[in-house]
């Protein structure tokens, strides 16, 4: 087989090395690539300073918004008592964050349903309809959301904040600020979650004790007791049916 001439491969090379260098030019003009830049400028009125910290403090409180929601329903009590499950039993990671988090959510908005239609019904939808003002719908709104908090916040932890944050003795329920009845909601919270965790934590820690005394009277001193009393707290938890009682006892401790 004869090898083709020199000449021939090199206005083949020249040839192929125009062509794409041609493409190369014409994909480049055809197709603009976009570009974004960002600076900072001196203001030149008091307005454009106005706007920047609105639009600032807009971004913090949509980040915060979340959290802060969460905070004024019960969703603080219900993964508190899960999480003293998962602890009590000693199974680590099992189950996952994820799945504690996800049936606190859920629970948290099968208790809040009653409030959460009575907002919708008496602020959001009007307010959507263009029946009421953003101010009345917010004031509408926050309504239910007080009720709900005065019906579970423990009379010492409003009692304490508001002497702290009042002046004078509040009469009725609408001279306490809302201000004053969350942080003394969330205390009455985690006051009633531990106080079911505490309860939560006594079969378990009365199965690690006999566990603990049977392996020492059999001499048994190297090995964990958490080892053996982990089967046994799950047997029994799954004898008792755990999860119905705790989710049951949680849905009533809402009243």
């Amino acid at each position: 087989m004869k090898r083709p001439p020199l000449l021939v491969l090199t206005c083949i090379a020249i040839f192929a090395a125009t062509l794409s260098l041609t493409l190369m030019v014409d994909s480049t003009f055809a197709i603009g690539l976009p570009t974004v830049t960002f600076g900072v400028e001196d203001a030149q009125n008091p307005q454009q300073i106005s706007t920047a910290l609105q639009v600032l403090m807009l971004l913090t409180v949509l980040s915060m918004a979340p959290a802060i929601l969460l905070m004024t329903t019960c969703f603080t009590r219900i993964v508190i008592v899960l999480g003293f499950i998962r602890q009590a039993m000693g199974t680590q990671n099992m189950p996952p964050t994820q799945i504690i988090l996800g049936l606190s959510l859920f629970l948290s908005f099968f208790i809040m349903s009653p409030t959460l239609n009575k907002i919708n019904e008496e602020a959001l939808q009007p307010y959507l309809k263009e029946q009421i003002s953003q101010a009345d719908a917010l004031e509408k709104g926050l309504a239910p959301l007080r009720e709900f908090m005065f019906s579970q916040v423990r009379e010492e932890e409003l009692t304490l904040l508001t002497e702290i944050t009042m002046k004078s003795e509040p009469f009725r329920q609408e001279d306490i600020p809302t201000m004053t009845l969350v942080p003394a909601f969330m205390l009455s919270e985690l006051k009633r979650a531990f106080q079911m965790g505490f309860m939560i934590y006594i079969p378990f820690l009365v199965i690690d004790m006999i566990v603990a005394s049977v392996l020492m009277s059999m001499g048994m001193m190297m090995l964990p007791p958490v080892i053996i009393s982990m089967p046994f707290k799950l047997l029994l938890f799954v004898l008792v049916d755990g999860w119905t009682l705790v989710v049951g006892s949680l849905i009533k401790s809402f009243g």
